[in-house]
């Protein structure tokens, strides 16, 4: 796969932090941009994206066994999702070369993304999604921004496949994480988060694990930050799968031998993928920075979510496979208690209402953590009954 190589920036680590620390971009990704694509930050095609918190929260930190535990909510951006950050960068270098049209496969997170940016940029944009497998929320995000969109027969490898051969016969532009220049903008999210803690590495960096991108994005700016000397030590990569859709870690397992795709079937849509197509950048991404890949059941995802979401900060299944797997590798004692770690959110809570009704409607497929409604009637009596005995927290 192709990738963009940087000469490295002016100056030492102390100049280049400082540079940054001045940039005074809206953009979260533009901020770094001598960092990610210099030539083109006159001309980003930009919402803004970036800019999303780290958060504490003490419930997550007792419900891990983790004190130096932290959300970094990618949840914030435009359009719900990282993908946002990926796609500025990709959307504008499409513009620059003169793409006709752009495309992607999509669970939906990514083809949200490319319909609000295509729009921007005034190109015309193409979305492969898996028929009956897109939540409603994302879904009405990429019609809604003008895509057109394209209900497969199949999953989103079999997207992805197709696309692969429609883009070059076709000659449209493809935006999916193969594309280099979006692992570029999906890379800040670890610049952001070393310069939101003044840069000094965390411990360990948890995040969701589909198709890869991100993991890959990942690795390479930890090696290019240790190469420009904005920060003097790795830290870890934990990849986190989904147990019906893990053959990241299944290959781990086995030392990265091989990849065996899988039929993906899990609750958390946005990592409901079988064959990863950034396997290979993945890999190296996981061995250096002496990573670790695991996968978590969707029982223990949907744990995580009730309790991300009961924290008052929500996400969409998939970014609670991270908050699980921190949790996991606490238990088995691979993370300790004082490590700083900080867990990816992916996605907004409203990305999959579908399930926020699934947890906590009137047939839960959780009951235990569900908050059902209650039905009362329209009276005073009533309504006193039920504030007497408020819900537990």
């Amino acid at each position: 796969m192709l990738a963009v190589i940087h000469t490295p920036p002016r100056g030492d680590g102390t100049a280049l932090r400082a540079r940054l620390a001045e940039d005074r971009s809206p953009s979260g990704v533009w901020r770094f941009g001598e960092l990610v694509l210099p030539s083109a930050v006159a001309v980003a095609v930009s919402h803004p994206e970036g800019n999303t918190p780290l958060l504490s929260r003490s419930a997550l930190s007792a419900w891990t066994s983790i004190d130096g535990l932290r959300l970094k909510h990618e949840g914030h951006n435009p359009t719900g999702s990282f993908k946002d950050r990926g796609m500025t960068v990709a959307m504008t270098q499409a513009k620059r070369i003169g793409a006709r049209a752009v495309a992607c496969a999509s669970t939906g997170n990514t083809s949200a993304s490319l319909a609000a940016y295509a729009a921007h940029a005034g190109i015309p944009a193409f979305a492969l999604v898996p028929d009956g497998q897109v939540t409603t929320g994302k879904l009405a995000q990429t019609l809604a921004y003008g895509a057109r969109t394209l209900l497969v027969d199949g999953d989103f490898d079999t997207c992805l496949r197709l696309l692969q051969e429609a883009s070059a016969e076709l000659g449209v532009h493809l935006l999916n994480s193969i594309n280099p220049f979006r692992l570029e903008g999906q890379k800040t999210i670890v610049f952001e988060l070393l310069q939101q803690l003044e840069w000094q590495a965390p411990d360990w960096i948890v995040l969701p694990a589909g198709n890869l991108g991100n993991t890959a994005a990942f690795g390479k700016a930890i090696d290019e930050a240790i190469a420009w000397g904005l920060i003097d030590r790795r830290p870890r990569l934990a990849a986190v799968q989904a147990a019906g859709a893990a053959p990241f870690a299944a290959a781990f397992a086995r030392n990265f031998d091989r990849l065996d795709s899988v039929q993906a079937t899990t609750i958390a849509s946005a990592i409901r993928i079988g064959a990863p197509a950034s396997y290979q950048r993945a890999v190296r991404a996981i061995r250096s920075t002496n990573g670790v890949v695991l996968s978590v059941t969707d029982a223990e995802i949907l744990a995580a979510k009730v309790a991300i979401d009961r924290a008052g900060v929500g996400c969409e299944p998939a970014s609670a496979a991270s908050l699980a797997g921190a949790r996991k590798l606490r238990s088995d004692g691979v993370i300790q208690p004082k490590d700083v770690v900080i867990a990816i959110l992916t996605g907004h809570i409203l990305k999959d209402p579908g399930i926020l009704q699934e947890i906590h409607g009137p047939v839960s497929i959780a009951p235990a953590l569900a908050n059902p409604p209650v039905r009362v009637a329209a009276s005073i009596a009533a309504i006193r009954a039920q504030l007497k005995s408020p819900p537990s927290c």
